[in-house]
């Protein structure tokens, strides 16, 4: 089969030839239709990803466990045509719905789908998802399916129609007005979404947030945010961040996506 290979932190993607791998027991192979891509591959590709020390495995919280394996980071994920999983770590994906859109379900869908349905957000709080890429073009369509009032925030006019054709009520270009500011006239966000990992963007819409907003963080990136802690005091302001979610999750956020 063919593979797509790194020899060496930062080295380039090589395609190369290995061996059909043989499932051990408890896991199963996997012929690969598609394969979702993340700005967090890059982490692993450049061995810069943090890994979790908390021991959570005992209470549920599987998406935590001190000794998960993660596809793509602990064993070869779906860059080749055929991988090895296990059995605990499968989703069920309907007939109804082509490799190609369960790909991103499975990736970016279920962060922002999993991440959006816990917070306090409730039908009619406002929103915002800032940047409308790979997470943000799901993150748009999950918060107006859950009720909320959506404002999309990006650079430039070239991403309004597409998030406004996506679901969001109305579209901040930052280029050309205060996101912030803009987001207090409507009383503040109950939940920005940071979707674009740009830390220096990010940094400055927390004085959007209302009374008890939260700044929701997923996306990758490893450079600090400017915030300080008076920012957070005012409104009672918190940050959260939220990685993806269990094969569970998977399954929800399938269900979700066929409501959008």
């Amino acid at each position: 089969m063919i593979a797509i290979l790194i020899s060496k932190p930062g080295a380039a993607f090589t395609p190369a030839e290995r061996p059909i791998p043989e499932p051990p027991e408890g896991a199963v192979r996997v012929k690969v239709a598609a394969c979702g891509i993340s700005h967090s591959d890059s982490f692993v590709k450049e061995r810069h990803w943090p890994v979790s020390r908390i021991h959570a495995c005992r209470r549920g919280d599987f998406i935590n466990c001190a000794r998960q394996q993660i596809t793509g980071f602990s064993f070869d994920g779906g860059y080749q045509q055929y991988m090895i999983a296990s059995t605990r770590g499968l989703a069920r994906i309907p007939d109804a719905l082509s490799f190609a859109q369960a790909g991103p379900l499975l990736c970016a869908g279920v962060t922002t789908y999993n991440s959006l349905r816990h917070t306090r957000a409730m039908p009619g709080d406002v929103v915002a998802i800032h940047g409308i890429g790979d997470l943000g073009h799901l993150a748009v369509q999950f918060a107006r399916y859950f009720g909320f009032h959506v404002v999309a925030i990006s650079r430039g006019k070239d991403k309004e129609e597409l998030a406004l054709r996506l679901g969001a009520h109305r579209y901040l270009d930052t280029n050309t007005v205060n996101a912030a500011e803009e987001l207090t006239k409507l009383g503040g966000a109950k939940v920005i979404v940071a979707t674009a990992p740009a830390s220096k963007a990010i940094s400055p819409l927390v004085e959007g947030l209302g009374i008890d907003g939260t700044l929701l963080a997923i996306a990758g990136t490893l450079e600090p945010m400017a915030i300080s802690p008076g920012q957070m005091i005012h409104n009672r302001r918190t940050i959260q961040g939220w990685p993806s979610g269990t094969p569970k999750d998977s399954e929800d956020t399938r269900r979700g996506f066929a409501w959008c």
